[in-house]
């Protein structure tokens, strides 16, 4: 593999080069020599996941939908944390049981709501922190399953950026599984 082919494989999935670059179908017959380089960038970079190796980039006549599709993989996931930020938060495992907790804890703020008619509005909000909090950590879930894509992975990432702050992400620091600031209030 050639400088030259890693430089145009790299233009062909970001998507930067000329016009011609970006609808790849006229570049069919070079497949053999592109394969490669291109397969092994959209592994680094995080694009495709391995166990997509065997249909994606396999076959010469879909050259030009499977390109089309990193590229927009790329596109999608340009400003995605990369997998390894997964590794700050905490295992799959553990954050089921998180989650467990959260829904046991909603169910009870359901079974509450009828019986304190006076505080429903109250209710209603510790319930949509539930929920919120909810979709927080099940977001880490899916950003720590192996069985996911790393391009869904990522997509997490990005997402759990999105819903806790850039600050927050970045240091690790996720709130609780249940809102624990109501706990008191609730008694």
């Amino acid at each position: 593999m050639s400088p030259a082919q890693l430089i145009l494989a790299a233009a062909l999935l970001s998507s930067s080069g000329p016009a011609d670059l970006r609808d790849p179908g006229h570049l069919q017959p070079q497949f053999a020599t592109l394969r490669v380089p291109l397969v092994m960038l959209s592994l680094e970079w995080e694009i495709l996941d391995p166990r997509e190796i065997r249909y994606v980039l396999a076959r010469e006549e879909d050259f030009a939908s499977d390109l089309r599709m990193l590229q927009r993989r790329y596109q999608d996931l340009a400003d995605a944390p990369f997998l390894c930020d997964a590794f700050r938060f905490p295992e799959r495992s553990a954050v089921n049981e998180l989650l467990v907790f959260n829904r046991a804890y909603r169910n009870y703020l359901e079974i509450r709501q009828p019986m304190q008619v006076a505080q429903g509005g109250y209710l209603r909000t510790v319930l949509k922190e539930v929920d919120h909090l909810y979709s927080v950590w099940d977001t880490v879930r899916d950003a720590r399953c192996e069985y996911y894509y790393v391009t869904v992975r990522r997509q997490a990432l990005k997402h759990l950026r999105e819903l806790v702050g850039e600050e927050s992400y970045y240091k690790g620091d996720l709130p609780p599984h249940v809102p624990t600031w109501r706990f008191q209030d609730l008694n």
